[in-house]
């Protein structure tokens, strides 16, 4: 239940942040529109809220020992009580400022989202980095937000407002992150590399299982299966149930373990310090230990490190999650789902000309395990594909066979042909 507002007649940031906090927030920060920080969420943010001169940025904590349960279901009653409590923080302060004639909106903490725009941006405002650019915290090598006080077990708000706030919010001049490392090692995918790399696709594809593109493959598996038993091949009574319980009660994680043992903010670490072999017993033990499904994309760097770290662990095959529906977003996509590890010895530089409807010109350059995706015929290539948008895009969705593309010119290449296969295993799927 949120507190009695206060409703001030004019507005300066100790009257915004008294507001933010009536109405239930943790800590508030601001940040102007115009901040260099927002200068790749500005244009996203003024088409929802074309009046926004300043973003109210806050945060509200969880209850950590929930987060750190192995049992799931209890971590993710956690995520979603206090996403509503964000919603209903944001809704209070908006209420308060359209009480006295000031324009201000919201979008949700999580979901719902835009989701006419999938498999491209479907949220409104990016609350990470407004949160780093109001000063609320630092990305830790989980890329979650650490705060210097909560640490990572916080929920993320933003509000436009249509007023120009002066203020002295700033980055930390500090990150909280210890680099302790204990994200890598309780991450069940192994999307959290040691020297900070982050493998996206393995991430997204098991933790957000039931999500978007999960519950996407899960649909496609249903209409593919030819009966009742068939289907049962493909997924446990278990398995049913539980995404039965997303659809019910909201969308669960499968892990965000990587959150649930972070040791960093001055109101956690305590029990990390005091103790480090008794806190790994205690917290990061028994989610490494845990049997469970780990849904991975075949031939994935991520099968490769559960087969190897976690044994005991189940690794199952699921359909590709991020599929491409345009040129565009296949191009945005390939450093979300780069395989590194697939990479290894490849040296190549690629480029794609893309013609029909729609047009596009790319490079794409693969070597020492990194990806670089620049706008462009840049350099001399290996491989040259020449490729009618549609098609190849048909092609990738497995919806047109190759060779036929070949011999019907609809994709066509120059350069070592071997180039194309050895592209394709650095993205599963």
């Amino acid at each position: 239940m949120t507190r009695a507002l206060l409703l001030p007649t004019t507005f300066d940031a100790a009257m915004l942040r008294d507001i933010a906090l009536s109405a239930g927030a943790d800590d508030v920060g601001f940040v102007s529109i115009d901040d260099p920080a927002l200068d790749d969420q500005r244009a996203d943010i003024l088409a929802a809220f074309p009046f926004a001169r300043t973003l109210i940025s806050f945060v509200v904590k969880m209850n950590r020992e929930n987060i750190r349960s192995p049992a799931r279901s209890v971590a993710n009653l956690e995520f979603h009580h206090t996403g509503d409590e964000c919603d209903d923080v944001a809704r209070a302060i908006v209420k308060t400022l359209e009480a006295q004639g000031v324009r201000a909106g919201y979008p949700s903490m999580g979901f719902p989202m835009e989701a006419a725009n999938w498999p491209d941006k479907i949220w409104v405002i990016s609350h990470k980095p407004v949160a780093v650019a109001a000063g609320l915290g630092r990305m830790g090598v989980h890329r979650n937000v650490i705060h210097p006080k909560f640490g990572n077990f916080i929920l993320l708000g933003t509000v436009a407002v249509d007023l120009a706030v002066a203020h002295d919010c700033a980055p930390l001049d500090f990150n909280p992150c210890l680099e302790c490392k204990l994200c890598v090692a309780a991450c069940p995918t192994g999307a959290i590399a040691p020297d900070g790399h982050f493998d996206f696709a393995a991430c997204y594809t098991h933790n957000y299982r039931e999500f978007m593109g999960g519950f996407g493959d899960f649909v496609e598996t249903i209409a593919e299966a030819k009966n009742a038993r068939a289907y049962r091949e493909s997924f446990t009574d278990a398995e049913t149930v539980s995404m039965w319980q997303s659809l019910a009660f909201g969308p669960n994680y499968k892990a965000a373990y990587c959150m649930a043992v972070c040791p960093a903010g001055e109101d956690v670490i305590g029990a990390y310090r005091s103790g480090k072999k008794d806190f790994l017993r205690k917290i990061v033990d028994p989610l490494q230990k845990k049997l469970e499904t780990i849904y991975v994309t075949a031939g994935s760097d991520a099968e490769t490190y559960v087969l190897r770290r976690f044994p005991h662990k189940r690794a199952k095959h699921v359909g590709q999650v991020l599929r491409p529906t345009t040129v565009d977003n296949f191009l945005a996509s390939l450093r979300l789902i780069f395989q590194r590890n697939k990479s290894t010895g490849l040296n190549a530089v690629y480029h794609f000309v893309f013609t029909g409807a729609r047009r596009r010109q790319a490079t794409v350059t693969i070597a020492d395990r990194k990806i670089r995706v620049e706008d462009g015929l840049i350099g001399a290539p290996q491989l040259t594909v020449t490729a009618d948008a549609e098609t190849w895009i048909r092609f990738l969705r497995k919806e047109a066979r190759l060779p036929w593309a070949l011999l019907t010119r609809k994709i066509r290449l120059k350069g070592d042909p071997r180039l194309l296969p050895a592209f394709g295993r650095c993205f599963p799927g």
